[in-house]
This record gives structure tokens, sequence and C-alpha cells, in this order.
């Protein structure tokens, strides 16, 4: 691009802090223009530490920049990112999209109807090791069914324990959406939910049917005293059995690679992407299946 986007950060969180704000003010396409949150001082912090400005109001953040970063919870997301897309500005938005299909369907509508980019910030599928790993799947084929277990103890801790909306949603808003992403991704469209579980520890266990035929489980908590997490991701098939793993520390990577794509989509006009809006409401929808299938038991 021929200058540098301008990117206000909405959210001033642990996130906010150590992903968005470095990576938006370090990354050769951006500029960290406006820090707002509805707390001022935390905003101004912020600010402060990335030599750039608070602002007073999202209407004044808005004014003064070509994008928006969000690093709130989903129900914030939401409402906000629709005003944002209105007024013709491009997002960056985090997981879960929403806190509720029909909130995510208006982010995902509003985007369409503004014609802007938007990308969904799923660590995972940004690094170069599990887009290998999926071309490779891509080419290979046959896969009968798979698996995915993303055990941690992120919610014991300080950093994310302290997160309202974390505590309240649990496990499966929070890393739910990464890993149907992938496993959608690995083995076709996720189009069931056959069984779900969630016990009192908020320990998940889904069952998945996939369109190819595929099906596939996965185990999920936050709530486990897990250290490293364990994150986990298996296919086999016809073609054997190929497994990937998450590396410690890429969430720097990921989101540089995000702001790669980011930048080249508004630069050459393409509006599509993998991880785009209406991935996120797809994966909303699985969200919210797997609650239903919870509450049927």
């Amino acid at each position: 691009m021929d200058a540098q986007l301008r990117v206000g950060l909405v959210g001033a969180g642990p996130w906010a802090r150590t992903v968005h704000a470095p990576g938006l003010a370090e990354h050769p396409g951006t500029s960290l223009t406006a820090v707002w949150t509805r707390r001022p001082e935390v905003a101004s912090a912020l600010a402060e530490e990335h030599c750039t400005q608070a602002a007073t109001s999202f209407e004044e953040l808005l004014d003064q920049v070509d994008a928006v970063a969000f690093a709130v919870p989903p129900s914030v997301q939401a409402e906000y990112a629709v005003l944002a897309a209105k007024a013709g500005k491009h997002l960056i938005l985090e997981k879960p999209l929403a806190h509720d299909v029909d909130s995510a369907r208006r982010v995902a509508d509003a985007v369409a109807e503004a014609d802007v980019v938007a990308l969904l910030m799923l660590t995972m599928r940004y690094t170069l090791q599990t887009r290998e790993w999926l071309a490779g799947l891509g080419e290979a084929g046959g896969w009968k069914g798979g698996n995915a277990r993303w055990l941690s103890g992120a919610l014991l801790g300080e950093k994310y324990g302290n997160s309202p909306w974390r505590q309240a949603e649990g496990s499966l808003s929070d890393i739910g959406p990464h890993t149907f992403d992938l496993l959608d991704a690995a083995l076709g469209e996720i189009t069931a939910v056959l069984a779900a579980h969630r016990d009192a520890g908020d320990l998940w266990h889904v069952l998945l049917e996939h369109e190819s035929g595929a099906t596939s489980t996965v185990a999920l908590t936050t709530r486990l005293p897990m250290r490293p997490t364990v994150t986990e991701f298996a296919v086999y098939g016809d073609s054997g059995f190929r497994s990937l793993s998450r590396k410690p520390g890429l969430e720097t990577e990921s989101f540089t690679a995000l702001l790669d794509d980011f930048a080249a989509m508004i630069a050459s006009g393409v509006r599509t992407h993998d991880c785009d809006a209406t991935r996120g409401l797809h994966l909303q929808r699985i969200l919210a299946m797997c609650l239903e299938a919870a509450r049927l038991r």
C-alpha cells in the first residue's frame, strides 16, 4: 500500500496490550492511530505506551481511522462492529464474532452491505504450520474422521481468570471457535452436532458431523490445571494419520500474518477470506448447536 492504514483499537485488556497494540504499532502496513475504551484512564495508559492518542468517544475514534480492531467481549464487539462497518471502516474482529447467532448475523450483514474487509483473529489459522498442514490434507484427501483436544487452565490464572465474559461463557465460546474452525477446514463443513456434554467443571465433549461424511470428536476446557496447554488436532482415513499441535507463543506471528492479509485485501479490493465475517457467523451457529445439543440431554 502507498500509505499505512490508520487503525483504531477498541479495548485495552490483556489481549489488546500484548497482541493488538504492539502488532498494529509495529506492522509496516498499519499505524495504531487511536485507542478507546469505556475507561478513559486505561485507554490513555495504553495509548501513551505506544506514542499515540486516546479517543474520548467511539465516534471520535471512527473519525480518525480507516479500520477498527476489537479486543472486547463478544457482545460489545457485535454492537460496535456494526456501527464501524456502517461508517465504512474495515474490521479486525475477535472470536467469537458475537454473543449469539442473531448478533453475529447483524455483523456479517453490515460487513457485506458496507463492502468492507473483516477478518477474525483465529490464532492457529494464520500460522504457516497450519496452512501447510491444511494444504497437505486437501491434496491427500480421503479423510474419514478426526479429533481435537484443547485442554487449558487459562481461567485458573491471573491473565484471563479476571475476564468476566470468559468466566460467564466458558471454554465453548473462548476456545471452541478455534477448534471447530480447524476441524471444519480439515474435514469439511460441520453440518451437525450429534452430541454435546458439559460437566460441572466446564469440560466439554462434542461429536460433530461433517458435510464430507466424516465425524470428529472434541474435548475442550479452560479450567483444568494444564501447563503447558494441550492443543492437539488429528485426522485419519485413506491417507493415513496426520496431526497438528499448537506451538506456544504463536499469537504475535498469527496477528502479523492477519495484518498482512488485511492490508493486502484492502489494497486489492478482495473481500472474501477463510477467516472473514461469514466464517465467524458459521462458527457462531456451531456454538449454538453445541448449546442446544447439551440442553437436550
